[in-house]
């Protein structure tokens, strides 16, 4: 490859970005000297060279542990730990069979939820990084597209608009670059940059012309670079770092650390109750403590994060499967629970296949000369190649052999418009053509062009022009105008050229509504989460496909009046308009957070460059996988298809991985309480243990393993019609109601097994862990829906899970296993009476449901099963 050394294969490259920090104004020829690279990049073998020495281009990466610390961390937890200190002291007081029954369980526990959890998050990190961010690097003499974390230094990058800029690197060359570096210097406006060399001494590394920085994204224009640092080695890793540290708490986070608190206050007052308890009724010291730890874990539901992580992370694949790719596994519930979707139009209400309808003077009539100025801006320009520059292409296949590109002053969304600068090879005659919004362009008139007649354009020609302009719009059009002007010869041309213009004509493009949008805009509605438009278009056009969808644009709000309003008075007009057109990036960055200040969780579907303001201020960021990078990379959650439909199954898809979270909530934090309570007071009137601390922790792992398939089963359809929130005052309210109940069965039971069967210590554990074991993985069948549970169907994973708990716990006594877990094999009695005390206890939780639930409907609990 020319211009690298053959030493770069023996000698480590030790230049770092802030080797030369104090130095930007060096020239191009030293950087590719000490990075040992070129202007034609790196080879193949050399770049996997550097990336074993300087490692992958991530400065924050999401960090994703390895299989055997996450199994580490398990065994961290503090219960886990004292547990296990506990059979250690087991096995040192001579208790060898108690000690090795504590660690089994406790390590089949362990086991299982790292497997699950494991598989779960494998899955999801597949699904990630099929959308993986990807640079646009030289290597082998050849551009390719590669994943950015593959970059190295020495490589050579092109950058265009809508790029983030990937690494710390030197312009090479740079046509017409304007970069945002907002989120490293807190400016606002895009600032210039250039290629040339500068002597200058800089005191910010932000201030050098010739350099771009990772973080940054590149707004306009495009360039050649050459990468010199990468990841933690840039000059703003710490910044980057900062940036991309996890987001604010979210809405689903918030809930879990409210029921983690409550949880943790119900099991310290419990379980030092009994603990006390137990020494001033003089049980042995050791006893206590382990059975206090043993009611601790009773009621701790630490298959918790197993059961979230793979109830979410199967949200995670089914969206997969509905073209919805999830980026963080806590946006899944923050994506069910959107109420109101903000959008643009093109593409989400249309099909975003521009075509160009028609080319007209001023006076509507057809203008072949329109088209062709217009062909020419598209096909020179080398920007951001936007759906009308396509249409334009298509349109016809115009010779420009007679025209050599000079110059271009790229598309901004400031002045919306783009020019080029072209020379007519026969007369060395320079034209400036521009192209872009009419209401930018007609301002900069002068003059206009009729039959191939220039003239002035008076103020007749000019309204003439602006009532076709406004006609198309009323149609649904969406609208370019162009212009040109001859300029003189000079070096370098700028936006100041952009003036005393000559218009030639406007062109037309359809964009129709997408099949079935209206479909998906009403099932949203049916759904609970309303659409507004929020678009940088004209009113008039936005409210014609407004209206062709079913969108209601009775109240519109344009940007100009936006401007104007103050914070309290759009707080007042957000929740009422459906169009908000005309709005700029910061524009729609507001309307986003009034709507979120009026209590509304807020999704914001976009892939524009001008987005990303947007999608980092909704509560849910939304973008397709075809989006530029900073798009996608402010996104939560990518579409691999534009479509409301899609959106609309990933947001059910969010609703129906919340609702089985919540089944597990509810059915453990009543279950385990009434079981610990059941325990606690049995531990206070009986002169023995209710049940050994091993079947404790037995219990409470097999019946945690038959919830292990909840994220399988089917959700009550009304779960689907409205956003769903956490509820910590219903699952207060089940634990605090349902638990008694389950004691009140509890205490039966310890009636029955001491007055009528005259039960033995080991006779009495046996019953009671069965009664138990049923009753407690049983109720999910109740629990798991709020209507009638013989009208909703569990899902067959779940039904085949339950059963074979409950037929494990009948078996037990009548295995080997028996003598060592301290069990005896049960009079025939016993089970008609166990058929009988778990057939009324379901009967009666259903009842207590049925009072509990009306509160919460509101909520979207109740209803049939949805597969």
């Amino acid at each position: 490859m020319p211009g690298l050394p053959p030493s770069s294969h023996r000698e480590p490259i030790t230049t770092t970005i802030a080797a030369v920090s104090p130095r930007y104004s060096q020239s191009l020829s030293q950087l590719l000297t000490e990075v040992r690279s070129s202007e034609q990049g790196l080879t193949e073998e050399e770049a996997r060279r550097r990336l074993r020495q300087f490692g992958p281009n991530e400065v924050a990466a999401e960090r994703t542990s390895s299989g055997v610390v996450q199994l580490v961390r398990l065994f961290l937890n503090p219960l886990v730990a004292v547990l296990l200190l506990a059979s250690l002291v087991s096995a040192l007081l001579g208790e060898l069979t108690n000690a090795l029954i504590i660690a089994i369980i406790v390590f089949l526990s362990l086991v299982l939820n790292f497997l699950q959890s494991y598989r779960s998050q494998r899955a999801v990190e597949r699904l990630r990084s099929s959308v993986a961010p990807v640079a646009h690097v030289l290597r082998d003499g050849r551009w390719q597209d590669l994943p950015r974390r593959l970059l190295v230094p020495g490589d050579v990058i092109r950058l265009a608009a809508g790029d983030l800029v990937p690494a710390d690197a030197r312009l090479i060359e740079a046509l017409d670059l304007h970069v945002q570096q907002a989120a490293l210097t807190g400016e606002s406006l895009p600032v210039a940059k250039r290629a040339e060399e500068t002597a200058t001494t800089l005191a910010h590394p932000a201030e050098a012309p010739n350099w771009v920085f990772l973080g940054t994204s590149v707004v306009s224009g495009s360039a050649l670079a050459l990468v010199v640092a990468t990841g933690p080695r840039t000059a703003f890793g710490d910044v980057a770092i900062r940036l991309a540290q996890r987001p604010p708490e979210t809405e689903f986070e918030r809930g879990l650390r409210h029921f983690s608190f409550l949880i943790l206050e119900t099991v310290f007052f419990l379980t030092l109750f009994v603990f006390l308890t137990g020494v001033l009724l003089h049980h042995p010291l050791f006893e206590s403590v382990l059975f206090a730890l043993a009611l601790a874990v009773g009621l701790t539901p630490e298959f918790l994060p197993m059961i979230v992580t793979i109830t979410l992370g199967q949200g995670a694949v089914r969206m997969a499967r509905r073209k919805v790719i999830v980026k963080h596994l806590e946006a899944i519930q923050n994506f069910g629970s959107i109420d109101i979707l903000c959008t643009d139009k093109t593409g989400t209400l249309t099909r975003g296949e521009m075509t160009l309808q028609e080319a007209c003077d001023l006076r509507g009539q057809a203008s072949e000369r329109t088209l062709f100025f217009a062909y020419l801006n598209s096909a020179l320009q080398t920007g951001f190649n936007s759906p009308l520059d396509q249409a334009i292409q298509r349109s016809g296949a115009f010779s420009l052999a007679a025209y050599r590109k000079y110059g271009e002053i790229p598309f901004d969304f400031e002045r919306r418009r783009l020019s080029v600068i072209v020379e007519q090879t026969n007369t060395a005659r320079r034209l400036l053509i521009v192209k872009g919004a009419p209401e930018h362009i007609l301002p900069l008139c002068t003059g206009c062009e009729l039959d191939g007649v220039a003239q002035p354009l008076t103020a007749a020609l000019r309204g003439q022009a602006e009532a076709l302009h406004q006609r198309f719009s009323q149609e649904g059009l969406r609208v370019l105008a162009v212009a040109y002007r001859e300029l003189p010869q000079q070096e370098r041309y700028g936006q100041a050229e952009e003036q005393d213009l000559i218009l030639l004509g406007l062109l037309t493009f359809v964009d129709p509504p997408q099949a079935g949008v209206a479909e998906a805009i009403a099932a949203l509605a049916r759904d609970g989460v309303q659409v507004k438009i929020v678009t940088g278009d004209n009113e008039l056009v936005a409210r014609h496909i407004c209206r062709q969808v079913g969108l209601d644009p009775a109240r519109v709000l344009v940007g100009s009046q936006l401007e104007r309003m103050s914070d309290a008075a759009l707080l007042g007009a957000v929740e009422h308009v459906t169009l908000f057109a005309r709005v700029s990036p910061a524009q729609k960055s507001r309307i986003l957070l009034a709507l979120k200040r009026r209590g509304h969780v807020v999704g914001f579907l976009g892939d524009g460059i001008n987005d990303a303001p947007s999608l980092h201020a909704a509560d849910v960021g939304i973008s397709v996988a075809g989006a530029v990078d900073i798009a996608r990379e402010a996104a939560s959650i990518l579409l691999l298809e534009q479509s409301l439909q899609v959106l609309h199954a990933g947001i059910l898809e969010g609703r129906r991985a919340f609702g089985n979270v919540m089944k597990y909530l509810l059915m453990g934090t009543s279950s385990n309480f009434g079981n610990v309570f059941s325990m606690a007071g049995a531990f206070l009137l009986l002169p023995f243990l209710p049940m050994l601390p091993a079947q404790i922790l037995l219990n409470n792992f097999l019946y945690d393993l038959a919830q292990v398939t909840i994220p399988t089963d089917h959700v009550d359809a009304s779960l689907m019609l409205k956003p769903q929130r956490w509820n910590i005052g219903l699952i207060r309210n089940f634990m605090l109601l349902v638990g008694p109940i389950s004691s009140l069965y509890d205490f039966l039971t310890f009636f029955v097994m001491l007055a009528v069967f005259h039960a033995s210590e080991a006779l009495f554990h046996t019953g009671w862990f069965i009664e138990s074991l049923a009753t407690q993985t049983l109720v999910i069948f109740v629990i798991r829906t709020a209507g009638h549970p013989l009208r909703s169907r569990p899902s067959l994973p779940l039904t085949l899970t339950t059963l074979a708990v409950v037929g494990c716990g009948l078996l037990l006594p009548w295995t080997p296993l028996a003598a060592p877990l301290g069990f005896v094999p049960l009079p025939a009695g016993y089970f008609l009476f166990l058929a009988v005390a778990t057939l009324t206890y379901l009967a009666l939780v259903e009842l207590v449901k049925g009072r509990l639930l009306p509160t919460s409907q509101q909520a979207g609990l109740s209803g049939q099963a949805q597969p």
